[in-house]
């Protein structure tokens, strides 16, 4: 898109970003099978191993003959790939002295990051069956009082079904932090508040984002989780600078392709809340 309109007399050296959400998501899933991957359309085969029988040990009759071990298996497949691709007219380029270039890589950047974002918390979907709270018909409304205890709820969760303590994560809605942040259980320590940092509940590491998925501002499903859940696998395919044919412009396209499985749906959690 051409920046002819906005030329002034006199040009700022400095950018004018707009406003960017928080990405997190992509913080709470393992790429353990990041190496593996080869272009949009691969996939990847996950294995994953059985329970081994224990049993009672008789020194007459011996341990019997060896079990033979059970696997299952899992496909991540790279089935997503996003793109894009802007210009710089030579004019405007000339009468401006700052990198427009550099600052369309930046955002583009961020897009493609935060629709990968999005991406990755639609895996609430997968969820075992039972490890939820409320539901699209009948949503929680949590309050100031007891907005921890619902996370804490969550953690419980994951406690039943024997998800590991450490790399656990719960992902709310800026309204759902504002809750938090008037609990005094949340706010003890004082550096939470004083620089930012988001905080724990329970053991899990508490992310704010305005990606948590939603139907038109309600029924937010606030997942909570262990890392080893969702397997996310993407890279950059490519990045090139060329000359469009038709334009007197430096033009850069980009291809980002990724997938992502969910391989331990007993290590997810969602809680389906309303905003009051």
């Amino acid at each position: 898109m051409s920046v002819t309109n906005f030329i002034p007399t006199i040009w700022s050296a400095r950018l004018n970003e707009g406003f960017k959400k928080s990405l997190v998501y992509g913080n709470c899933v393992n790429t353990d099978y990041e190496g593996e991957i080869a272009g949009q359309g691969s996939s990847v085969k996950i294995n994953s191993i059985g329970e081994v029988t224990i049993g009672n040990y008789d020194k007459t009759t011996g341990i019997g003959n060896p079990e033979e071990l059970t696997s299952a298996q899992k496909v991540l497949v790279i089935d997503q790939a996003k793109y894009f691709n802007f210009q710089v007219d030579d004019i405007d380029k000339a009468q401006a002295n700052v990198d427009l270039l550099e600052g369309g890589i930046i955002e583009a950047s961020y897009g493609l990051a935060n629709v990968a974002d999005q991406y990755i918390a639609s895996f609430y979907t997968e969820v075992k069956a039972g490890n939820t709270i409320g539901d699209d018909t009948t949503p929680i409304v949590p309050t100031k009082d007891n907005a921890y205890d619902y996370l804490v709820d969550l953690g419980v969760i994951l406690d039943e079904n024997d998800v590991p303590e450490i790399e656990r994560f719960v992902v709310v809605p800026a309204w759902f932090y504002g809750l938090l942040v008037k609990d005094p259980r949340f706010t003890k320590d004082s550096n939470v508040l004083r620089t930012g940092y988001v905080g724990d509940i329970d053991g899990m590491a508490v992310y704010k984002s305005n990606n948590v998925p939603n139907t038109t501002g309600a029924k937010y499903k606030i997942i909570g989780g262990h890392k080893s859940a969702i397997s996310f696998a993407g890279q950059v395919e490519s990045v090139e600078a060329y000359r469009p044919e038709k334009q007197f412009s430096d033009a850069i396209k980009g291809l980002q392709v990724y997938g992502a499985k969910c391989i331990k749906p007993e290590g997810l959690a969602v809680l389906t809340a309303n905003k009051a």
